[in-house]
């Protein structure tokens, strides 16, 4: 009997307990079934307004390249500095026509944080070189890129140091005066800190603007037989058959080290005397100061000697003036020539033979304003095995 009523009992209850489960697993399959619609509708509704973005950015790309006109005159793209290059190269006088060739050529290339996270920056420092695009930003012919290409008078072809004066293409030459005044150099990576690049082996002046940074690849950037023009081979033309120091230098150098040292790039005076001599072993003056230094459109009397002033303009504008003015005739050991290095006036001779001679070193004034801000370098934290402590 006892077991007849505990069946009887159990029974209602297994089938409420079915009941509930049955309701329960309805239930359940309802709301999966209506998870699956929401997320099905999502997906599609994100699925569209992604081909609108994709349809929108079409449409921008084609804007941005349909012609004005017949002209074939197109809409500029949006091109905003990320960095900039703080240079030991104070101005365009003495910086090394192609990178590279000056290896103590050193530069802080500095990010602007707002712009590129530091973030950005991560793994570049596995690599050896990297690709700077920059802008000439000190050319003096800007203002003929704003206007009407029918009525500019930009120059299809320049005078190129290699063939003594001769014409090019521009196209053929890296000139920095271009329809468009974007550069592209390559320079060795020491060392990356922060929102900082640090950089070797520069041709950039101090103040270029950086549109971006690349990778050096060797597999693919490095094109092994490639081909160039003979007058192109020709580097002796560019040499200096020798360079040395008056007596008195490293005393003068000494003096001025006491405040050059402050945001200089260099740990000491005997480093930055063998950045002097490398950049001074390529022959840094123009065509026309080569043939004929005698300038007079470009000199300055003093005492017996004369100061060549040059150098306060680029290798293409000296070119160009030059080739209109009249020589007098001077003897090329009278004349006193400039390189201005970390804010260092670095004053010199070069006899008709290309032997270099360095006379003394002075603190200089004449540093572009917009450089005169300059950061002190001794926080980037150069690792040059054997050359810099901190």
């Amino acid at each position: 009997m006892a077991f007849i009523y505990k069946s009887k009992w159990l029974t209602p209850t297994l089938a409420a307990i079915s009941a509930t489960a049955t309701i329960s697993i309805y239930l359940l399959r309802r709301k999966l079934r209506d998870m699956e619609i929401s997320l099905k509708s999502s997906l599609e509704k994100c699925a569209a307004e992604r081909q609108g973005r994709i349809r929108a950015q079409q449409a921008l790309r084609k804007a941005l390249v349909q012609p004005k006109s017949d002209t074939m005159e197109t809409t500029s793209y949006p091109l905003t500095p990320i960095a900039i290059i703080q240079s030991c190269f104070s101005t365009r006088n003495g910086t090394p026509r192609q990178p590279l060739l000056v290896p103590h050529a050193r530069a802080c290339l500095i990010f602007d944080s707002a712009r590129v996270p530091p973030a950005s920056l991560e793994g570049l420092g596995e690599y050896s070189h990297c690709w700077i695009i920059y802008v000439f930003h000190l050319n003096t012919d800007l203002e003929k890129l704003w206007k009407d290409p029918s009525k500019s008078k930009f120059k299809a072809k320049v005078r190129v140091p290699r063939l003594k004066g001769g014409k090019m293409g521009v196209f053929a030459t890296r000139s920095p005066h271009r329809p468009n005044p974007i550069g592209l150099t390559v320079a060795k990576v020491e060392a990356v800190h922060g929102n900082m690049v640090l950089l070797s082996g520069v041709d950039l002046v101090d103040g270029t603007p950086v549109l971006d940074v690349k990778p050096y690849l060797p597999y693919c950037d490095c094109i092994q037989g490639a081909a160039l023009p003979k007058w192109v081979e020709d580097d002796n033309l560019l040499t200096a058959a020798s360079v040395n120091f008056s007596d008195d230098f490293p005393s003068a150098l000494a003096e001025c080290w006491v405040i050059a040292e402050k945001t200089s790039l260099y740990a000491s005076p005997n480093e930055f005397q063998s950045l002097i001599k490398q950049v001074l072993s390529w022959d840094i003056r123009s065509l026309s100061q080569r043939d004929r230094p005698h300038n007079s459109l470009y000199n300055m009397r003093s005492s017996s000697s004369v100061v060549d002033k040059t150098s306060d303009l680029d290798y293409w504008q000296a070119q160009e003036v030059a080739c209109e003015s009249d020589p007098v005739a001077l003897p090329s050991k009278d004349i006193i020539y400039h390189l201005i290095l970390e804010r260092l006036d670095v004053s010199y001779r070069i006899d008709c033979h290309g032997n270099v001679l360095v006379e003394k070193v002075t603190l200089s004034s004449n540093i572009p304003k917009d450089n005169q801000n300059r950061s002190n370098h001794k926080a980037c934290y150069w690792h040059f095995p054997g050359e810099m402590v901190l």
